[in-house]
């Protein structure tokens, strides 16, 4: 009997310590983006004050902390913001119409097919200087090595 009540007080003083050692629930982390096809007449349209915007795919791969893709399509003379300073990269390719690519107080005329890289940090806006509405993608990423906040 004695053993026995020895035996239950010693496991009475382990069972806390063990619960204490065990590791917590871990956080369940986002799924990364899966591979997909995204129509463009299946995109929801969203009216702006510029022009329209369609929302393509946000969220995190396998690789990267965070990818973006936007459709926007921005009235002519519109622009597409405040200068602003970006600490991703961005690369835009234009669709249609015309706009005047707007980095570090450099500017430079980009048409349809025409691509645009943004490096980081750098401060940036898009302007429509054709005569239609210019459409084009937005893609931004963020990797491990991207600064937080």
């Amino acid at each position: 009997m004695k053993s026995t009540i020895r035996t239950l007080a010693a496991f009475a003083t382990l069972c806390p310590m063990l619960s204490a050692q065990s590791p917590a629930p871990a956080t369940p982390q986002p799924v990364p983006l899966a591979s997909n096809v995204y129509e463009w007449d299946k995109l929801t349209v969203t009216p702006t004050k510029l022009g329209l915007r369609r929302d393509v795919l946000d969220g995190r791969t396998t690789t990267l902390d965070q990818l973006h893709c936007h459709i926007t399509t921005l009235n002519p003379g519109e622009r597409s913001g405040e200068p602003r300073l970006h600490v991703q990269e961005e690369v835009i390719i234009v669709k249609e119409g015309t706009v005047e690519a707007n980095f570090n107080g450099q500017v430079r005329i980009a048409g349809p097919g025409s691509v645009i890289f943004f490096a980081a940090h750098s401060t940036t806006f898009l302007r429509n200087v054709g005569p239609t509405p210019a459409t084009y993608t937005v893609n931004y990423y963020y990797t491990p090595l991207t600064p937080k906040g």
